[in-house]
């Protein structure tokens, strides 16, 4: 993905704006389990009451609780409460009609007051303990493992019949209860503090009641802001990553077509064509698709699995072994995917390829299938790719299976252990029910986590093979370049083709293809070429427009080596016609069109005209508007050749290169054709590859070529009796008369 990285940095906006929505989606996310454990701990277990200092006491409670508080606990409550006469606040407390109460001071520091009512709470828990036992008998104000509930149910007006035998307590009892409330745990001095501060407000006649509904419901109220928040969030972050995963595909589409339109045939012998198809298309679907993927999880799943852990240790240190072992577990299986799944990914774009490859032979010679009653071989070679695609994405899509229910099984055993943990801790009244359910949420979160994070990185090698294939497409450099400092052509030449000891060699080959090649073609002139296959004609035409280029000496075009010039001005002086005729779908006037879009209607039809292509044109009611299926499948070779002919023309250029374009025609269509370029086009430079002999009898020069060298120039007349290899060609094309 390294590799073309740099296409990211048109989008690092909108990215940075995505990591930011997914850090709040990720705050709200891990803030859920902390309110839904307050509603437990606090609006079910302490009926709505956040603090364990109160906020008002009545004379008597206060009294009888300053027995168990410590000097400077009990200067804390001096400074803290102010003694309200009765009638002053009966609205919040009834019973402060009919007696004084102590009221919390504002500005008091609660938390400081909440951590000394909590403490207080358990030396007088602990302190009835030791009386129970000094007793030998069962206390029905507490009893260990349930201060809670006795604390809920505890009756005051018995508490304070108890008032005098207090003072005969021995101090090293209240001391060591003191000593004994300091050891236990905050939240539950907390909540054992809390849950005395409700017994409070009944004896004031609070309605406690309306306190918990409260509570409750701002809290469900704040957990679903939270939820809103996350999915609104979750929904912005999903249209940026798909609007920077869709644009980024769509980028790498245009440069990579962009880039394989200047490839030269050099670079298309290096890249099939089925293979540049699979490139455009399901490579960048992958690296898109995992791009959307990255920026929705592999951004979201880290700061949560972090997030969650902190937050999980937050609520019980010694429970993080959990923790853990879970991503310990699950790190592991992740590794063990991966290394896995890694070497199928990189095979599966070489399968998808080859797919391709036997998929797009098949349908352009499946006519030739047919005529050699070869469909069932083609079905065997096409079930053999689609077989060895099929089985490796089977491998992949069963590792897969198997990893969902392994996750499964780790989730589930992690809740059965936290809960298996928990439940002592909470008996031992270490641990809190709400905070219990909490860490359970958050070792789900942790595991989810890694869950998006390990089907991320199995995606990831596919992409980053797709990637690295469609870098490989970007960072050829045509080996046909512009030059940096472009010459501009000589107008006294115009028209010229020069070959000048012209040899050429395809990459990697021993042998010349063409050596020391050696003519002039001038303007108004027929210059032709013929030879056996394989001789090089193709190879040496294709040199004019630089669709190859010498690798010694020089072609030079209006007295201008090709190499100087631009490649756009070279081809705007050259009509081209090559050996396949090539239509490309849409209307007989459109291809004809794409040889000069400015040309009119009469230019195009006069085109048309030289190529003997308007008799089947107009014998279609439709004519120009005649439709052109892809390929040009729904016209004859012969009508085909002439249309592109046609197209060529229209481009009103000073050179016209045919490269055997005259095959598919009949002798009568060929010997029009010729008489009618010959009359039109009489001050153009023409080059002409054959094979017959009757389509280049008339031209002014004839070379003739073997093995890649010339071994005769000149006219027809002149080659018959210089040339053997011409000879030999015409005389097994033309009867005795004819050669004489």
């Amino acid at each position: 993905m390294g590799r073309i990285a740099r296409y990211f940095k048109a989008y690092i906006g909108p990215i940075l704006l995505a990591v930011f929505l997914l850090f709040c989606q990720a705050l709200c996310d891990l803030s859920l389990p902390n309110y839904m454990s307050d509603i437990v701990n606090v609006g079910i277990q302490q009926s709505g009451i956040e603090d364990a200092a109160p906020n008002a006491v009545s004379q008597k409670g206060m009294q009888f609780f300053r027995h168990f508080m410590t000097e400077e606990q009990l200067k804390q409550m001096d400074q803290s409460y102010v003694l309200t006469k009765k009638g002053t606040d009966t609205g919040n407390y009834p019973k402060n009609a009919d007696e004084d109460i102590y009221t919390l001071k504002s500005g008091s520091d609660r938390t400081q007051l909440s951590n000394t009512f909590g403490e207080v709470t358990w030396t007088f828990i602990n302190a009835m303990e030791t009386l129970q036992k000094q007793m030998g008998s069962k206390s029905s104000t507490t009893s260990s493992g349930s201060s809670q509930t006795d604390l809920t149910d505890i009756d005051f007006s018995k508490l304070y019949q108890m008032e005098p035998m207090l003072a005969k307590i021995p101090q090293k009892t209240i001391s060591d209860a003191q000593d004994k409330a300091k050891q236990v745990q905050n939240s539950m001095k907390l909540q054992s503090g809390a849950v005395l501060v409700k017994s409070f407000y009944k004896e004031l006649g609070v309605d406690t009641g309306a306190i918990e509904q409260r509570y409750i419901i701002m809290e469900g109220l704040k957990m679903l802001a939270l939820t809103l928040g996350s999915a609104l969030a979750a929904i912005l972050v999903g249209l940026l990553a798909a609007r920077v995963s869709s644009g980024l595909s769509r980028n790498l589409r245009r440069d990579v077509f962009h880039r394989v339109n200047y490839f030269s045939h050099a670079e298309f012998d290096k890249f099939s064509t089925a293979s540049l198809i699979t490139r455009t298309t399901n490579d960048i679907t992958q690296v898109q698709m995992v791009t959307m993927m990255g920026i929705r999880m592999l951004t979201y799943a880290p700061i949560m699995a972090i997030g969650g852990i902190l937050m999980a240790v937050r609520k019980s240190v010694s429970m993080t072994w959990i923790i853990a072992l879970a991503v310990i577990v699950l790190v592991g299986l992740v590794g063990l995917v991966f290394a896995v799944a890694l070497p199928r990914f990189k095979k599966m774009q070489s399968l998808i390829d080859r797919l391709n490859l036997v998929a797009r032979e098949n349908l352009t010679g499946l006519m030739v299938t047919r005529a050699f009653s070869n469909q069932s071989f083609e079905e065997k070679r096409f079930d053999k790719a689609n077989c060895d695609l099929t089985n490796n994405q089977r491998f992949v899509n069963r590792l897969m299976t198997v990893m969902m229910p392994a996750m499964m099984l780790i989730m589930n055993g992690i809740s059965l252990l936290i809960v298996w943990v928990g439940a002592h801790q909470v008996s031992q009244s270490t641990m809190q029910v709400g905070d219990m359910m909490a860490y359970m949420q958050y070792a789900m979160q942790i595991i989810m986590s890694f869950l998006f994070i390990s089907m991320v990185f199995i995606f990831v090698p596919r992409a980053s093979v797709s990637a690295g294939r469609i870098a490989d497409v970007l960072e050829t450099e045509p080996s046909i370049r512009d030059p940096e400092q472009p010459k501009s052509f000589n107008s006294t030449k115009k028209g010229w083709v020069e070959f000048k000891n012209v040899s050429f060699h395809y990459a990697g080959a021993d042998e010349d293809v063409l050596e020391n090649i050696t003519f002039t073609a001038k303007p108004g002139q027929t210059t032709a070429f013929i030879g056996s296959t394989g001789s090089g004609k193709s190879t040496l035409i294709n040199m004019v427009p630089r669709f190859y280029d010498a690798t010694a000496g020089s072609v030079c075009v209006d007295g201008r080596d090709v190499r100087e010039v631009t490649q756009k001005e070279l081809r705007e002086r050259i009509g081209y016609v090559p050996q396949k005729g090539v239509l490309l779908s849409g209307t007989i006037g459109s291809n004809l069109h794409y040889g000069n879009e400015d040309a009119s209607d009469e230019e195009i039809r006069k085109a048309a005209e030289i190529a003997q292509a308007t008799e089947f044109i107009d014998s279609n009611p439709e004519g120009m508007t005649s439709s052109i299926a892809q390929g040009g499948g729904n016209v004859s070779g012969g009508q085909k050749q002439r249309l592109s002919i046609a197209r060529a023309l229209a481009s009103d250029a000073e050179i016209y290169i045919f490269d055997d374009s005259f095959s598919a025609l009949d002798f009568k269509t060929d010997a029009a054709l010729r008489a009618a370029l010959k009359k039109n086009i009489s001050g153009a430079t023409v080059l002409l590859v054959a094979q017959r002999v009757s389509t280049i009898m008339d031209a002014e020069q004839i070379i003739v070529l073997d093995e890649g060298k010339i071994v005769g120039c000149g006219t027809h007349q002149e080659l018959l009796k210089n040339c053997p290899t011409y000879y030999e060609i015409a005389s097994s094309q033309l009867t005795k008369e004819e050669l004489a």
